[in-house]
């Protein structure tokens, strides 16, 4: 996509953001909402099938060639690429703490870690945060909608599936004219390392009556953490999964 058209969509972004900043006084709920639940099942076992067949055994070889300190640094550096966006998503949602906090991560990161290899800011305590634009429009009062399972992607809604294009656009691969070689490699590399970091918590979906279950109901209630800041209205979220 040319830089132009992505500056273009990243104008007409924020622009939306602040005619629509402050209209909620709380975020909009993420709902267990189902009713897609058929296709959702077909879907995730698709993409259960390609990951089986494909990324778990390039994340599994990829655990197994390199060394923990390299795959730590990797893990670092994608995540520091990250920051300026969570920044970005910090100012729409109107969180001038955790902005100051993620923008002194990204500059100590940037400067004494290496270009964010070595996660100094963790050392000094300083959190990291995670936000796109999916929250940002939870957090405007945009309904979630109903719970999906995307092709490739994996669990989301019709809410945060709408915040997949800015989050894509705003990547750095997108940012920067790079060949496409390149890019294409970054990005597997950033799709191999994070499957890598989930490779621990595979047992816990084996043996379980229905693994499509579980991963709704923990997507929901990280989604949910993550678009409170770790501090989720817990008494209502029981509320609204008992009604489905």
């Amino acid at each position: 996509m040319p830089r132009s058209v992505t500056h273009f969509y990243t104008l007409i972004t924020l622009l939306v953001a602040v005619s629509l900043i402050g209209c909620a006084s709380v975020p909009a709920r993420t709902t267990g909402n189902d009713p897609f639940q058929g296709m959702n099942r077909r879907v995730y076992r698709f993409n259960e099938s390609i990951d089986r067949n494909a990324l778990k055994p390039m994340a599994t070889a990829y655990q197994h060639v390199t060394p923990n300190w390299m795959r730590t640094g990797v893990h670092n550096f994608f995540t520091h690429l990250g920051i300026p966006w969570t920044i970005t998503n910090e100012l729409l949602q109107g969180k001038p703490q955790l902005m100051a906090q993620d923008t002194c991560r990204f500059v100590l990161n940037t400067v004494v870690g290496i270009g964010g290899f070595i996660d100094v800011a963790g050392k000094l305590e300083l959190d990291s945060h995670d936000e796109d634009f999916g929250q940002t429009l939870a957090v405007w009062g945009v309904p979630s909608g109903p719970f999906l399972i995307l092709p490739l992607l994996g669990p989301s809604s019709l809410r945060d599936a709408a915040g997949l294009a800015p989050d894509y656009l705003a990547r750095p691969t997108q940012q920067i004219s790079l060949p496409w070689q390149t890019s294409t490699a970054i990005n597997m590399l950033n799709l191999v390392q994070t499957r890598e970091a989930l490779l621990s918590v595979d047992d816990a979906l084996k043996g379980v009556f229905d693994p499509y279950g579980v991963v709704r109901d923990v997507w929901l209630q990280r989604r949910e953490y993550l678009i409170y800041d770790g501090n989720p209205p817990i008494t209502e979220i029981k509320e609204e999964n008992d009604s489905f």
